[in-house]
């Protein structure tokens, strides 16, 4: 099976629709991303990033209601696809095996 490729932002963004759940949008993913990891982000990034990532078949979307405080308008809400889940447990799985690679007098320097 090929490796599905992901760069740091996809991956960031794709965790965030994740955990977002159902309340994955752009402005909540943005807003998020800001907050956990202190990383200004404009919305226009993470909405290209998304419609990447959907091309790439990682998110799904689809148009939620209407609200007031939107004036009305729909919000697009994002999905992690069994693709995307597949993408982001590979991720994990490279990382923790290349963690795992760095010697234990070396972590421990770095005090982790």
């Amino acid at each position: 099976m090929k490796r599905a490729f992901l760069g740091e932002l996809e991956e960031v963004i794709l965790l965030t629709v994740a955990a977002l759940q159902e309340l994955a949008y752009c402005a909540s993913i943005t807003q998020t991303i800001d907050h956990q990891m202190g990383r200004s982000i404009s919305f226009p990034t993470v909405h290209t990033t998304l419609q990447r990532l959907e091309e790439k078949g990682f998110v799904d979307s689809q148009m939620g209601g209407a609200t007031p405080e939107r004036g009305g308008r729909q919000k697009r809400l994002f999905t992690v696809t069994a693709a995307g889940q597949r993408a982001l447990i590979e991720c994990r799985q490279i990382r923790a095996q290349l963690w795992e690679q760095i010697p234990i007098p070396i972590l421990q320097l770095w005090g982790a």
